[in-house]
């Protein structure tokens, strides 16, 4: 699995978003950028798709910005990147969330194949790490890094 720039960038924003949660504020994308060394114009994109999946809100004018919705320690980096960029799955016929069947495999009509054994381990591993790593564990590292 390697992470996208929306991903890597998206996750960049919601540590500054976790870093100001406990405040209420919102947080505007300039300063969100500008902290993070984010493009202006890709971060609006990655806000957008975080808010409409419901993790953020968002408010016009001069007090106005980004704050997250739900606390952070309720939602996993394994959410966002599935926001972001889809299953965590390296390939479709182990995903859990986005299944897809290998037409071309000849192990697709057996009951075993070494490809997907290999890559459901994968799958897992990421997964089990991913899902239960929160942004309040993610901030905290930050936290830690900056002592």
């Amino acid at each position: 699995m390697k992470l996208s720039k929306k991903s890597e960038y998206g996750l960049r924003a919601l540590l500054e978003l976790t870093l100001a949660y406990e405040t209420s504020s919102f947080v505007q994308r300039q300063d969100i950028a500008s902290r993070q060394n984010i493009p202006v114009e890709f971060l609006e994109q990655v806000l957008l798709t975080l808010k409409r999946a419901g993790l953020l809100a968002s408010r016009r004018g001069m007090n106005g910005g980004y704050r997250l919705i739900k606390p952070p320690s309720h939602v996993t980096l394994g959410q966002v990147i599935r926001i972001l960029d889809g299953p965590l799955a390296p390939i479709g016929c182990v995903s859990r969330t986005a299944y897809q069947k290998c037409d071309d495999c000849p192990y697709a009509g057996r009951p075993s194949c070494p490809v997907q054994q290999a890559m459901g381990a994968v799958r897992d591993a990421i997964a089990g790490i991913l899902d239960h790593y929160s942004l309040t564990d993610f901030a905290a590292g930050a936290r830690n890094a900056s002592s």
